[in-house]
């Protein structure tokens, strides 16, 4: 289906060694001809990604080094660069400058939920980009997503033309309420869509498992990470953001053949999930029977997902999600403490003050 990928497994430009505030160019470069060297060829970048500083990277220690046809490019259209559908093709344009290239196979609406697919549609985004790709400047149509399950099924009906879509996914977020991303990989499947997954080991957090959850894996936590990542039927590319040279070793040693699971795998997995969230903060098991009763309409069980993953991991995705449910869902600030949560609650959680722990998580300074 896409001829030009060697390997399913992809190089994110968004976690880039640093120097202070600057991209290490010479790791970088190391790390490019490492991974061009193990037989993979696929990259993933966007506009805003390392304060703008990720596309000239690529393009200095990839696109100027190596011949356009010897790898695949993934670029995204973030909407924070753009108010209006007039905006999207000089913003466009300056991407394909930035990297150095005349086209790029894939092309993704950024980071969709909601929220931003309205916004999209508003200013015709999507139109823009079948146009783009009408014009060979696009080999290859899609989207990022960030949100349940039910809002991808809106996107994937709307706009058939879709071709890739690009989930986290990864076995601690597979059955998470906040994320969802068994339900949105089924959304993908039941429309046809190929699959690309993000934050297969979590930012590296199910590369480094506390020690009694790494106790019940025989190999490295990181095989177990992007083996499952990459054992679904579907799924044509697991993307790793990487920061040493010795992570893109490993990752491509793990990568060359990955080998599915097998069933004591799964069940050794299982259980690290099990000890992961024996540790959340919140003992919240989502069975959603507090939403019903709320007047504000507050997504209490997706917001203790994320507070119990920030906690847990201190990981910029549990803000970003923290954020979307809170916007999409109700804000917590605008819970009235009526009580008809906790009356409810099989748990039987102290919900009124745990929504206050959470809003005073999110709001510290990272």
């Amino acid at each position: 289906m896409y001829p030009n990928i060697k390997k399913n497994f992809g190089f994110g430009f968004m976690r880039l060694p640093m120097i202070g505030d600057q991209i290490d160019l010479e790791q970088t470069t190391k790390m490019v001809d490492a991974f061009m060297a193990a037989g993979f060829n696929y990259f993933d970048t966007a506009h805003g990604y390392l304060d703008s500083r990720s596309e000239p990277t690529l393009r200095k220690t990839l696109v100027e080094r190596y011949p356009r046809e010897s790898y695949v490019l993934t670029n995204k259209l973030s909407d924070n660069f753009f108010t209006t559908q007039e905006e999207i093709r000089p913003l466009f344009q300056q991407q394909l400058e930035v990297c150095g290239v005349e086209y790029f196979d894939f092309y993704l609406m950024h980071a969709q939920d909601k929220r931003i697919f309205q916004k999209y549609k508003d200013c015709r985004a999507y139109e823009t980009a079948l146009e783009l790709k009408a014009e060979g400047k696009i080999r290859h149509f899609g989207i990022s997503f960030h949100d349940k399950a039910s809002v991808l099924d809106e996107i994937l009906t709307q706009y058939p033309q879709i071709e890739v879509v690009q989930l986290q996914f990864n076995y601690l977020d597979y059955e998470s309420a906040s994320v969802e991303s068994r339900k949105c990989y089924e959304v993908c499947r039941k429309h046809g869509k190929g699959v690309i997954v993000m934050e297969p080991v979590k930012g590296g957090r199910l590369a480094q498992l506390p020690e009694e959850a790494s106790r019940e894996l025989k190999d490295s936590p990181a095989s177990y990470a992007l083996r499952f990542a990459a054992g679904f039927e579907g799924i044509f590319m697991v993307l790793s953001g990487m920061s040493t040279l010795e992570m893109v070793e490993e990752n491509c040693r793990l990568m060359a053949d990955p080998k599915p699971l097998s069933d004591g795998e799964l069940a050794a997995i299982s259980r690290v999930v099990e000890i992961m969230n024996r540790q959340n903060a919140i003992g919240c098991t989502a069975c959603g029977y507090c939403l019903a009763g709320c007047p504000m309409g507050i997504s209490i069980p997706n917001l203790f997902a994320c507070y119990n993953s920030g906690k847990l991991y201190g990981d910029f995705n549990s803000r970003y999600y923290y954020s979307l449910h809170s916007h999409s869902g109700g804000n917590p600030k605008s819970c009235v403490e009526c009580g008809a949560c906790e009356e409810i609650c099989p748990q039987h959680l102290p919900i009124r003050q745990l929504l206050k722990d959470a809003i005073a998580f999110f709001s510290r300074k990272k």
